[in-house]
């Protein structure tokens, strides 16, 4: 038995089967074998030179950054991989929307919802950022909540740009050490810093769904990343996956418990 076949068979991965195995199929890449460790490199000296840049100068151009991310993707990322990006905004709107309709909370649901490489050029990476932390500064911790809504957790269809010609065909990780950059480059320093810290929130986030749920499952997947420290030194592009790969954990586990208690058709 190898590693994948291992990973895919493992019981333990409570993430939808199809997405596993195109994540295993990500990994599989030519890319991220040979590129993704320089990439790697490449993107931590880059960022560094850019922040340090930023102290000093300071300007923000959300315009080229959503154009350099929308053709980055087009001609440099595997359909796969892309498809991989736009599932993860769907299903961290979901897991939101979950904490806020169960809450009776007067906060209005989240709406980010993209389907195509192109809608994540409209301003979709700096939303989804900003989503999270209006939803956790207006939401209390709450007790365990009886008659749970699950019907918000469906993902829509993906269309990632199966017909565009490719240049390359990256796997996600070596592409989110390239589009670190740009992020850098593009973003105030107190933008960029805001983004960052965001991947920490994923402590708070699965705290309320394990008080809400009454499931202390999810607290198995908190990343151990204090949320009260800000520190933009993180490893972005590896924060970035594993976080996505947390709320697909968490998304899993609440189709899951939908489908257990069957009080609604997800």
């Amino acid at each position: 038995m190898n590693v994948w076949t291992a990973i895919m068979l493992d019981p333990t991965i409570e993430v939808d089967r199809q997405t596993l195995r195109m994540v295993v199929h990500d990994q599989r890449g030519w890319s991220r074998r040979w590129l993704y460790p320089t990439a790697r490199v490449v993107s931590k000296v880059a960022v560094w030179a850019i922040r340090f840049l930023k102290t000093f100068v300071s300007f923000r151009l959300h315009t080229t950054m959503d154009r350099l991310c929308v053709w980055f993707l087009h001609r440099f990322v595997s359909p796969t991989a892309g498809a991989l990006l736009i599932r993860h905004f769907q299903v961290e709107t979901n897991l939101l929307n979950f904490l806020i309709r169960n809450s009776g909370s007067a906060l209005p649901e989240v709406t980010l919802r993209p389907t195509t490489l192109t809608e994540l050029g409209d301003s979709a990476v700096i939303q989804h950022d900003l989503n999270v932390y209006d939803v956790l500064a207006a939401l209390k911790p709450v007790g365990q909540q009886a008659d749970l809504d699950y019907s918000m957790l469906a993902v829509d269809e993906i269309n990632p740009g199966q017909g565009v010609r490719r240049w390359l065909n990256l796997d996600i990780q070596t592409a989110l050490c390239l589009m670190n950059i740009p992020f850098a480059f593009c973003l105030t320093r107190s933008e960029y810093e805001r983004a960052v810290h965001s991947l920490r929130l994923d402590e708070s986030l699965l705290a309320l769904l394990a008080g809400m749920t009454g499931d202390e499952t999810f607290l198995r997947w908190r990343p151990g990343t204090n949320v009260i420290r800000v520190d933009s030194s993180l490893d972005v592009p590896r924060a970035v996956y594993e976080h996505a790969l947390i709320c697909e954990y968490a998304h899993a586990h609440l189709l899951a418990m939908a489908r257990r208690y069957g009080s609604v058709h997800v």
